[in-house]
């Protein structure tokens, strides 16, 4: 289980502004939340140490690069069990197309969030991870129009 880790409202303010723009410079970010820039750094390197920032990234914009089809594809599991679904999560999780998967309640047991060039692209999928597999009962593939709200963690309300 993951520890909790106690953060003040200097944690809380600083965490918002690096969710945005983690290339703003320690002297702004100090201005903005009102403490000093060797204060600033040190929480900063704090929060990393502690596993509360876990990665500073770059947020490529899809669209841009012209990256084809976007799916949203709901998989039903032939029988429940930890095991099974352990081991259908890892074998998502190694796949380049998905950019996000989540083991969910309802009748669907995972949503996983697809990007490939092609339709052909998305067939070759389907047949490597869902049909190939016997574990899998049955799946539901949503094809993106368009995207209304951009994936952006900053968007999340830290939590309190």
């Amino acid at each position: 289980m993951t520890k909790s880790v106690t953060l003040d409202n200097f944690d809380r303010r600083l965490l918002e502004l690096v969710r945005r723009d983690n290339l703003e410079p320690a002297r702004g970010l100090a201005e903005k939340v009102g403490l000093s820039e060797s204060a600033v750094l040190r929480r900063l390197r704090r929060l990393r140490k502690e596993g509360v920032i876990v990665a500073d990234v770059a947020i490529v914009d899809p669209a841009r690069l012209n990256a084809g089809l976007t799916m949203h594809v709901l998989v039903q599991m032939e029988r429940e069990g930890s095991a099974i679904y352990n081991a259908f999560a890892a074998g998502v999780a190694a796949r380049k197309e998905v950019l996000s998967a989540w083991h969910v309640t309802g009748s669907t047991d995972f949503v996983l969030l697809v990007t490939v060039p092609t339709m052909e692209a998305y067939e070759a999928f389907t047949n490597e991870v869902l049909n190939d597999d016997r574990r899998v009962r049955s799946f539901t593939t949503l094809v993106g129009i368009r995207e209304i709200v951009r994936q952006d963690p900053s968007r999340a309300p830290l939590v309190e």
